[in-house]
């Protein structure tokens, strides 16, 4: 009989430059009509979690970090009371001299799902700039 591992998840950041000022760019991170328009297709918050929907189904998470147009971290509410210490964040970064803002993205995910989870990633942030016009 073989024994089966569950994968520990990973941490992995993505850095995507931003055509926006920090103000409007954390507005579509850290609110639910904002996260509405990119990240999920209905997005309600109930007693201080976001729920967000995605054909049908369901996810709750809960702000565990926020710092006013720089960052913001979430973490999933799941059933599983396990001691799990991932979350996503979005982390917001202005250069000083150029003013370039530069968005970066904090998820975990296990060795076989990285690349996917990474491609999503992608195409939504890349949905998230379709909307702000960078």
């Amino acid at each position: 009989m073989s024994e089966i591992k569950s994968q520990k998840k990973q941490k992995y950041t993505l850095e995507f430059e931003i055509k926006s000022s920090p103000k409007i760019l954390f507005n579509y991170l850290s609110t639910a009509s904002g996260l509405e328009e990119w990240f999920a297709d209905k997005v309600n918050i109930r007693e201080g979690d976001y729920m967000f929907q995605w054909d049908g189904t369901e996810q709750r998470a809960r702000i565990v970090a926020r710092k006013e147009n720089q960052m913001i971290r979430y973490k999933w509410i799941t059933e599983d009371k396990s001691k799990d210490e991932t979350f996503f964040q979005f982390e917001i970064q202005q250069d000083e001299i150029t003013g370039d803002v530069a968005l970066i993205v904090t998820d975990f995910a296990s060795d076989d799902e990285k690349a996917g989870n990474m491609m999503l990633w992608d195409s939504q942030i890349h949905a998230l700039m379709h909307h702000i016009g960078s």
